[in-house]
């Protein structure tokens, strides 16, 4: 049974963190902390590394916190939370990094109903150079609109 709670608390950490995404980049990536975000919307350099990749420290930290919780705190919860913003985070990367902005040269051939929605809702959202204006969403739940 515990198995079960711990796989159930994994995905709906998961899930979670799609509406994480979602809030921290329509309220604080396009609000408060806009400097380190709008050079993913105009590069403003020639580096490889942009400033808006300082945010995936913060990720990060929030889950090796939950790993400490876990293993120092006997906290029962921490590692399937971990594991699920780890899993969100890989996720996150390998469709918004890879496959949308093609920061590695893989994923290129992929060509589905959902592969040109995301990418059509992304490219939509690149539009507005802007901090306010942007229409923001996450990556699993895509507005219906973009899937022509």
């Amino acid at each position: 049974m515990e198995i079960i709670l711990w796989i159930t608390v994994l995905i709906f950490t998961f899930l979670l963190m799609e509406f994480m995404a979602w809030f921290s980049h329509k309220y604080i990536m396009h609000g408060f902390l806009w400097v380190l975000h709008k050079d993913h919307h105009k590069k403003d350099h020639k580096s490889w590394f942009e400033r808006n990749d300082v945010f995936f420290i913060f990720y990060a930290a929030v889950s090796m916190i939950f790993v400490v919780l876990w293993s120092d705190f006997n906290f029962f919860f921490g590692l399937p939370i971990a594991i699920g913003i780890f899993l969100y985070g890989l996720t996150y990367f390998l469709v918004h990094d890879i496959f949308i902005h093609q920061r590695f040269k893989i994923f290129r051939n992929i060509d589905n109903k959902y592969a040109r929605g995301v990418r059509r809702a992304h490219k939509i959202h690149h539009k507005n150079i802007n901090k306010n204006g942007g229409e923001c969403f996450g990556m699993l739940f895509v507005p219906k609109k973009y899937f022509k």
